[in-house]
């Protein structure tokens, strides 16, 4: 608004300053014009009169006449008045006196078409002209004016008598006038660039409070209000803002409610459950027990009932786990373990599911320990739930398990070579209950939540939880953790994806929420240089 105001102010001034200028500047030279042609009117008819009325009979009498007349006429007309006097170029008649100028040697004051008109017909020409400063001086050169007209002298016959007038006075008039115009301009559009700072200031400064208050909001604290006073625009903008704000409040306060609401239902429902599957696992363990005894169809409807049992108690954990995470009550018991060793005991423990399923475990991890700071259990949970994943979707195919670190982190990779994922699965292969292929049997007894659990774990950490994947090429889970507690980090030690890339890809990123929400459908630069 300023700057808008202070461009649009020197604009005008410069036109209006202008304006008034030129008018000052015609106004005088026209005042000054007709003024100067009224005194040399008078001038020359009184010279010519005094001539007429002379008695001088010879030659130096004229000539002295005439030289007494020049010099009266220039001194009438003050220090800025020259005169000169010369003899009429189509003049026949009478005896040539000697040519008369105050000021020597400037006759080319005098232009051709001027003297052209003055010796060629009656009455008084000018014309304006830049008048030369005087010896010794060292001021400018002033505008001014040259008037001529013929006149008669005795026994020497028609000369042209010329006067020059300076216009110093009124450029000096002009110039201060200019002067007084700037300044005055200058002091305008400062003024006017004060006005438009502080009205500027009057309707920007409830704007910038409405921000204000909008970034508080939007950090949580609800109860923030602008101030509303007046009916104006700014008022109206108070009452709809608080009026948002208002509507905001409620709303998340009934989504909050709502979520707390959700979170403490399942929480108490696998509360209250574990009491009734405690007596229905102990039942289904004695008729497990003695399962040899009953008729082939009951048998197998005890192994039926004791599998669903383990799933069911699964299930019940993992929604008590999440149910922590939601309610912010998941603890990070870190301490400095070897995480090679906790990797070997994974691999141990899904050795024999990988063995039924036909699929080779290939860990490369390097020999000597790698240590950091972690939660021993819930990193196991994370491993165990990504290799189990793996084995189930891997067909057959060898899985990759890769350990390896740096000073700032460690890495886990683990890659498969079967069904794989396309865009849309991988958009959502962290989300609770999820399943790729709701048809498809889910023979390892999974719970829908494993993943979902192992990004909350990472999370936990301060790590990552990354995918990527490729439909009928296989998938790869990457887990980033800090080497130390608290500490942060910039790339992984181990590539997510293999160098061989396809614009048909699929690849998901799962890191710290707020800092790296889901990115499915392109690649990601995951090789070694650029993690």
């Amino acid at each position: 608004m300023v700057a808008i105001t202070f461009l649009l102010s020197v604009i005008a001034m410069m036109l209006v300053g202008g304006y008034l200028s030129s008018a000052v500047r015609d106004g005088l030279f026209s005042d000054r014009r007709d003024q100067v042609l009224e005194e040399t009117a008078r001038g020359f008819a009184s010279m010519q009169a005094t001539l007429d009325s002379a008695t001088a009979t010879t030659v130096a009498e004229t000539q002295q006449l005439v030289w007494d007349l020049m010099r009266s006429l220039r001194i009438s007309g003050g220090a800025d008045r020259d005169v000169m006097l010369l003899r009429n170029p189509k003049a026949t008649a009478g005896v040539p006196i000697i040519d008369y100028t105050s000021r020597p040697g400037r006759t080319d004051l005098i232009t051709p078409e001027l003297r052209e008109e003055v010796s060629s017909e009656t009455g008084q020409f000018w014309q304006s002209i830049q008048v030369p400063p005087r010896s010794g001086s060292t001021t400018d050169p002033a505008p001014g004016m040259i008037v001529g007209s013929q006149i008669n002298i005795p026994i020497a016959g028609s000369y042209e008598l010329y006067i020059v007038e300076s216009l110093e006075n009124e450029q000096n008039t002009l110039v201060l006038v200019q002067r007084v115009l700037a300044v005055g301009g200058a002091v305008l559009v400062g003024a006017l660039m004060i006005i438009a700072w502080f009205s500027a200031r009057q309707v920007v400064r409830p704007v910038q409070t409405a921000s204000a208050i909008a970034a508080r909001l939007a950090s949580g604290q609800l109860t923030e209000r602008m101030t509303e006073r007046g009916a104006h625009e700014l008022a109206q903008l108070a009452r709809s803002f608080n009026e948002m704000a208002m509507s905001l409040q409620e709303q998340i306060r009934q989504l909050e409610e709502l979520s707390h609401l959700q979170r403490r239902f399942v929480s108490d429902v696998s509360h209250e459950l574990r009491t009734p599957l405690t007596t229905i696992r102990m039942a289904a363990e004695v008729m497990y027990a003695s399962r040899e005894s009953f008729p082939p169809a009951l048998a197998r409807s005890c192994e039926l009932l004791s599998t669903q049992l383990d799933r069911f108690e699964a299930l019940l954990a993992d929604l008590l786990e999440i149910s922590r995470f939601d309610a912010g009550a998941a603890d990070l018991d870190a301490e400095n373990a070897d995480v090679t060793v906790l990797l070997q005991r994974v691999i141990d423990l899904t050795e024999p599911l990988a063995e039924s399923k036909g699929t080779q475990l290939r860990v490369e991890k390097p020999d000597e320990p790698v240590r950091a700071d972690i939660d021993v259990r819930r990193v196991e949970r994370i491993l165990r739930n990504l290799i189990s994943n793996a084995i189930e979707h891997a067909e057959g195919q060898p899985i990759d398990v890769i350990l390896d670190g740096d000073e700032d982190a460690i890495a886990i990779v683990v890659r498969d070579y079967g069904v794989g994922m396309s865009a849309d699965e991988a958009a959502h292969v962290f989300d609770r209950f999820w399943r790729a292929d709701p048809a498809r049997a889910r023979t390892t007894g999974g719970t829908g939540l494993g993943l979902s659990i192992s990004v909350e774990d990472a999370n936990l950490h301060g790590g990552w939880l990354q995918a990527w994947g490729r439909e009928g090429a296989g998938a790869s889970f990457r887990l980033t953790l800090p080497r130390r507690a608290g500490r942060s980090f910039e790339f992984s030690p181990l590539p997510l994806a293999p160098h061989d890339r396809s614009e048909e890809d699929a690849v998901l990123e799962r890191t710290d929420p707020a800092a790296m929400p889901r990115i499915a459908g392109g690649w990601l630069d995951m090789s070694d240089d650029s993690d």
